[in-house]
């Protein structure tokens, strides 16, 4: 994520003593007299416990000084970050502490909870390529404009799991489900046949309808709260047909509301 941001004109720096936040951005803005690139650190478990206890104050602090912090947090699942770590042959920060993988993991993520929970945005990488991040972190964070939403509809399967960055989930697994027709079960849900099927079922046109409304109801309430980041995710069972077909119409349907609008499909789905 860091060289997606340096690419894009950030100065970026790795493993940032927590500790200097406040004194090195406030420095770094009264240099560049508020209009030089925009700054990214990398802050993670190697930093002091009472440092990252002390992240969200540090983040109020810059917040309060109208310097617009944004913290982005990223995820992914256990057995991906084990075989990571495995196919990299790259140490865990923790290691000198814990003799088992799985334990600084665990305490890892136990220890970050907190920031997690006030993250502006939390990426799921568990599914993304180095170069889907990369393109991600482009189109979300270094080309989003300060005054828009930027909104993001995502399809997934739940025999995956739920992706832990979503805000809203819509459950699509009570519609007709293509996969069920041998002539269809080929296809995903970009497929004029899976979108003309899909049209002709009058549950399908009523749950769009219910969730088209609803959030059509609700994304002001939190564009009004200030919220930079949201997503929306819509699953089905295996994240092919039905929860694709609903992504891509809500994201026509919503486009010229929200133009930092983003769509994400499983990455076989072009």
């Amino acid at each position: 994520m860091l060289n997606a941001l340096e690419d894009a004109g950030f100065n970026c720096i790795d493993n940032f003593p927590a500790s200097l936040l406040v004194q090195w951005v406030t420095k770094e803005h009264t240099r560049q007299g508020g209009s030089g690139p925009n700054l990214a650190v990398c802050i993670d478990v190697r930093n002091t416990p009472e440092d990252l206890q002390a992240l969200p104050t540090y983040i109020k602090d810059l917040a309060a000084a109208n310097l617009k912090p944004q913290l982005i947090y990223l995820d992914a699942d256990d057995a991906v970050l084990v075989k990571r770590f495995s196919d990299t042959r790259r140490r865990h920060p923790l290691d000198d502490k814990f003799s088992v993988l799985q334990d600084a993991i665990d305490h890892e993520r136990q220890v970050l909870l907190d920031i997690a929970q006030l993250a502006d945005i939390r990426i799921d990488t568990t599914n993304e390529s180095m170069h889907d991040l990369g393109q991600l972190t482009k189109q979300r964070i270094a080309e989003q404009s300060p005054n828009e939403i930027s909104l993001l509809f995502r399809s997934f399967g739940y025999k995956n799991g739920v992706p832990v960055d979503t805000d809203i989930v819509f459950d699509a697994r009570c519609l007709p489900n293509p996969y069920w027709r041998e002539d269809l079960r080929g296809y995903n849900g970009k497929h004029p046949k899976i979108c003309e099927y899909l049209e002709g079922e009058q549950l399908v046109q009523d749950f769009y309808t219910d969730v088209k409304t609803h959030l059509e109801r609700w994304l002001p309430v939190f564009a009004s709260q200030h919220r930079v980041y949201i997503t929306v995710g819509i699953g089905c069972t295996g994240g092919t047909h039905r929860s694709v077909y609903l992504v891509e119409r809500l994201a026509n349907d919503f486009r010229e509301t929200y133009p930092n609008l983003l769509v994400r499909h499983r990455s076989e789905i072009a």
